[in-house]
């Protein structure tokens, strides 16, 4: 008995350095090696699970990312942020899945958001994917632009220019392509110093074939933040999804994939399938 509790506290001392060189390669999104180390811990607790799971996530791998997501959430069932990356990695396998299998992966993850955002009522993330989700589900898996709207009047609360972002996003579901400009360009002058809502304001004009004024918004960002690698893949991905400037969109995303990303940018999947769709 003393041989076994003694190898427990063995593992446990081992564990510390194992999970801060794990969040360490995480942060450089070298996800396969972090997942790596990450495997080699003993004891897990929820936390390692979590992590475990957000790395296969970025990783493209979200069938592992879910396993290990749902055994987070079930040691820990009252943490916000484990029940909403498994409400990403839901909706991840429900986009990958048939249509039959797809419904029960949507259903999940509305139920992931929902017990995300009930909470932790301040946890910007998990509400803003809560949003997109009703706002792109169809009602048979409990989407509904109504049920966005409610999410969006809490965002409000929390942040007035990611609320005037909401805004925009209700106009363009009801193609009011005006009133979704009015509600970006209040978005942006409410918060003038964020890079992310000048590339929202161009990305936004490209999808309306407003090129000139598109590439002045991106010329903008990338003075307020050069080299940012956001600035890239977002001008990158106007350009491929506009159908033009298809050389230098693929000279950005090489760009991209050659600079210091963090988990917060795009993933390099992203990269990879704007590439295949630029050919």
């Amino acid at each position: 008995m003393m041989a076994g509790l003694l190898l427990v506290s063995i593992g446990a001392r081992g564990a510390g350095p194992d999970i801060a060189r794990a969040r360490e390669l995480y942060q450089r999104t070298d996800y396969k090696q972090a997942i790596e180390t990450l495997l080699t811990v003993s004891p897990k607790d929820p936390a390692t699970y979590a992590l475990l799971g957000k790395t296969y996530y970025m990783d493209g791998q979200y069938k592992n990312a879910i396993s290990y997501l749902e055994k987070a959430v079930l040691q820990d069932d009252g943490n916000s942020s484990y029940y909403d990356w498994l409400g990403k990695a839901y909706g991840r396998r429900a986009e990958e899945s048939s249509f039959l299998t797809a419904l029960p992966y949507a259903n999940k993850t509305r139920a992931a958001f929902e017990k995300a955002a009930a909470l932790d009522g301040s946890n910007m993330e998990a509400l803003g994917d809560l949003f997109e989700y009703y706002l792109q589900a169809p009602a048979i898996v409990g989407g509904g632009v109504d049920k966005a709207e409610g999410v969006a009047s809490r965002i409000g609360g929390l942040n007035p220019a990611e609320y005037h972002y909401s805004r925009a996003r209700l106009a363009e579901k009801r193609k009011d392509f005006h009133a979704a400009e009015q509600e970006l360009r209040m978005a942006m002058d409410l918060a003038p110093n964020q890079t992310g809502r000048v590339l929202d304001l161009a990305e936004f004009l490209s999808a309306r074939g407003r090129y000139e004024e598109s590439d002045q918004l991106f010329r903008r960002a990338a003075e307020m933040d050069p080299d940012s690698p956001k600035v890239m893949f977002a001008r990158a991905a106007a350009y491929i999804h506009s159908g033009r400037n298809r050389p230098e969109a693929e000279a950005l995303l090489r760009q991209y994939a050659g600079s210091r990303v963090t988990p917060d940018d795009p993933p390099l999947t992203e990269v990879a399938r704007l590439l295949n769709k630029s050919r």
